[in-house]
């Protein structure tokens, strides 16, 4: 077979809507004919790429429980041998010390190699292969949560993603109006902070007052890993309906002094745990002070999207806070609507919010991580929470996860690296005064 029809095939290998079907026992016993066949890594790249496209087309073809078995055969049949490890380790124990130690440890590191990293690898070979290898650890993460002897593939797909995905390999790209139609597409499909309603919408997040950056990898050229909106204004935004009004004028991007960060979007779930987010901020604000020199404030405009989830665990914090209203009508926003009730519930909604973004944790123990996923992302790169915004999201979503409220994190460039060692050495939270005010306890 051709080269040039292998790799049609293999193009077609990928594209979705195929018919899929169960795993039979026959049909057990060829795939674990073809892993062994890829395990065994015999012949040169045709042979591999022939292989690594069987495969694919292996899962690809196979229903949800067939991509479990498919996995979780990888997970338990592909690992180090024990016996192999046992007897280089006995070995590496006896050469310590002697000069035959290091050649002892580079035995006991090839005996502890696992096959299933390299049948993965393999997937290299094929055309958009490292996306293959993504969307295949979404499917794991999924069956995951019910079948943990999945854990340890899942932790070495994980550990060659973090290596593949290394910062210095990704680049960073301005997108515009004039990216190409297919990636805009993208955008749409990802966002996840604020969903884009229409192109008008997109057109708008793109304006000369607006900045997006997005990373992408070599290997994964059509598709954003990450994206960041920025919008240019001369003051803390604190309203994400008029910062996202597609009517507004557009701002005068020469009087910008202040860079705001309204979305961030991860866009692979089968990146889980990979992490470069902090590295696209500090890209992105290198690139902003090179085209805007007068820009000298960077902040976000983020949700509290856990804040209802952590009150129905701590339903008690309302009365203590002097709020009379039950997480349900507090979620549904109908309050919002009497002018009056909103200026009773201001005060005790921020102090709400400031004590929760101040003390609650994931876990037990000063050094736990926030309860707050947003809090957690910025609060870990060196950001403050700089001030609540009340009604700052009217939109239903907003109601249902944080009752309105938005907070704005600020990057103070001289304190971003203090404040993420004393995060990240001691738990302690970076905030300003009035937040700290509204946390303390009456």
């Amino acid at each position: 077979m051709a080269n040039d029809s292998i790799v049609d095939r293999l193009r077609s290998l990928i594209v979705p809507g195929q018919r899929r079907s169960s795993l039979t026992a026959k049909g057990l016993e060829r795939l674990r004919a073809q892993l062994g066949e890829c395990a065994a890594g015999q012949g040169g790249e045709v042979s591999a790429r022939t292989r690594a496209a069987k495969l694919a087309e292996t899962y690809l073809n196979l229903d949800d429980g067939g991509r479990q078995q498919f996995l979780k055969m990888i997970a338990l049949e592909f690992g180090p041998a024990p016996d192999k490890v046992a007897a280089a380790h006995t070995a590496y124990q006896a050469a310590v010390g002697t000069p035959g130690q290091w050649r002892a440890e580079a035995a006991l590191r090839a005996a502890m190699r696992s096959s299933r990293i390299r049948i993965m690898t393999q997937f290299n070979a094929i055309p958009q292969g490292v996306k293959f290898l993504v969307d295949l650890r979404a499917d794991l993460l999924r069956y995951l949560h019910d079948d943990r002897e999945l854990a340890v593939l899942d932790r070495e797909l994980e550990s060659r993603f973090n290596a593949w995905f290394d910062v210095g390999f990704l680049e960073l790209q301005r997108l515009t109006w004039s990216s190409p139609a297919a990636l805009l597409e993208k955008l749409i499909e990802y966002e996840a902070v604020h969903e884009i309603k229409s192109w008008d919408d997109l057109k708008n997040r793109l304006d000369a007052d607006r900045r997006l950056y997005a990373f992408f990898h070599p290997r994964m050229p059509a598709e954003p890993l990450i994206f960041v909106e920025v919008a240019l204004t001369d003051h803390l935004a604190g309203n994400v309906q008029e910062l996202l009004d597609v009517h507004a004028p557009v701002f005068d991007n020469r009087k910008a002094d202040t860079a705001i960060f309204y979305s961030i979007s991860s866009t692979q779930v089968g990146l889980r745990g990979v992490s470069f987010g902090n590295f696209l901020l500090k890209r992105v604000i290198d690139d902003l002070k090179r085209d805007f020199p007068k820009l000298d404030k960077f902040a976000t405009l983020s949700p509290i999207p856990a804040l209802a989830s952590w009150v129905r665990h701590n339903p008690q914090v309302l009365g203590e806070v002097g709020i009379d209203f039950s997480l349900e009508q507090l979620a549904a926003g109908a309050w919002a609507e009497d002018k009056e009730i909103a200026r009773q519930l201001r005060e005790p909604l921020q102090r709400l919010a400031a004590r929760y973004l101040a003390t609650a944790k994931r876990g037990d123990g000063d050094n736990a991580p926030p309860y707050d996923p947003v809090s957690r992302f910025h609060l870990g790169n060196g950001a403050r929470i700089e001030r609540l915004n009340y009604l700052a999201d009217t939109a239903p979503k907003g109601f249902a996860q944080s009752f309105g409220m938005m907070v704005n994190y600020r990057y103070e460039l001289d304190d971003i690296e203090g404040n993420l060692e004393a995060f990240t050495g001691s738990g302690r939270i970076a905030m300003s005064s009035s937040i700290r005010r509204l946390a303390r306890p009456d």
